[in-house]
């Protein structure tokens, strides 16, 4: 089975370079991504605007964990503070206890009384020379310190504003996404609108069947008006009530000479 599957391949690979030569695999691309943006252009657009709207809802996620690293930053900024600030007053107090040794030695005195004890010049040296070695040490950590918390300062400024625009931007893609859904709906109406105007049938039947309804009214309306004009009159002169040979004689304008009874001749040629 797997035997005859890799041939058919390798006559179908074979064909396929026969026919396009080395063009092959540029149609091969073109095909794909017109099959691509033909499944793209099928998604209905409501299930595209879901599928927004659940990466949007995706980011808060990733929003809350970037809160939570922003503010275990300022605690811990906030420790580092307490830390450097603990250890300034450290340095301040090794550096008075420093110079005023210091002084003591430049006294020229043998001999020195420290907390109602007695010591020597020699105990005084060397104890100044501890202390600041000690100093030299401290003030080189507390440098550190102030660098380390000045770069996480910046870094915390910077996590703020990425925090805030991705905030920001979540607020901006939710308010897009629902212009767009509204829009979508709109759509929907125009195109519901649309469809209904395509199909006069309708739309003319029933203009058809009122115009029809109103010529039937005006014409009853003439009608009914008609009648209502139409009165019976007393006649004031008598009717014409004559014979129809008088009527004839009458309009010919024929005489009475033959005893009332009129003779026509015609000649014949």
């Amino acid at each position: 089975m797997i035997k005859k599957t890799l041939i058919s391949v390798l006559a179908v690979g074979l064909v396929t370079s026969l026919l396009f030569g080395r063009d092959v695999v540029s149609y091969l691309k073109t095909s794909c991504n017109r099959v691509s943006q033909s499944v793209k252009d099928s998604v209905p657009t409501d299930f595209q605007i879901d599928r927004a709207r659940d990466m949007v809802a995706d980011l808060t996620p990733v929003i809350r964990e970037s809160m939570h690293v922003i503010a275990k930053e300022e605690v811990a900024l906030e420790q580092l503070g307490k830390q450097i600030a603990q250890s300034e007053r450290k340095g301040q107090k090794l550096q008075a206890e420093i110079l005023q040794l210091q002084s003591d030695l430049t006294s020229g005195k043998s001999v020195f009384r420290y907390a109602k004890r007695t010591f020597q010049r020699s105990d005084v040296e060397r104890d100044l020379s501890a202390r600041f070695a000690r100093f030299k040490v401290d003030d080189e950590t507390l440098s550190s310190l102030q660098q380390m918390r000045d770069a996480r300062e910046a870094n915390l400024d910077a996590a703020r504003e990425k925090f805030t625009a991705m905030v920001a931007a979540q607020k901006q893609l939710q308010t897009d996404l629902m212009n767009l859904d509204a829009k979508r709906q709109l759509v929907e109406v125009a195109q519901a609108s649309s469809d209904f105007v395509f199909d006069n049938t309708q739309l003319a039947r029933t203009k058809q069947l009122i115009t029809d309804i109103r010529t039937s009214l005006d014409v009853k309306a003439k009608l009914a008006n008609a009648n209502i004009d139409v009165v019976t009159e007393i006649p004031l002169d008598a009717s014409d009530s004559a014979e129809i040979t008088e009527q004839v004689a009458s309009y010919f304008d024929l005489g009475s000479e033959s005893g009332g009874v009129a003779t026509v001749s015609f000649d014949s040629k």
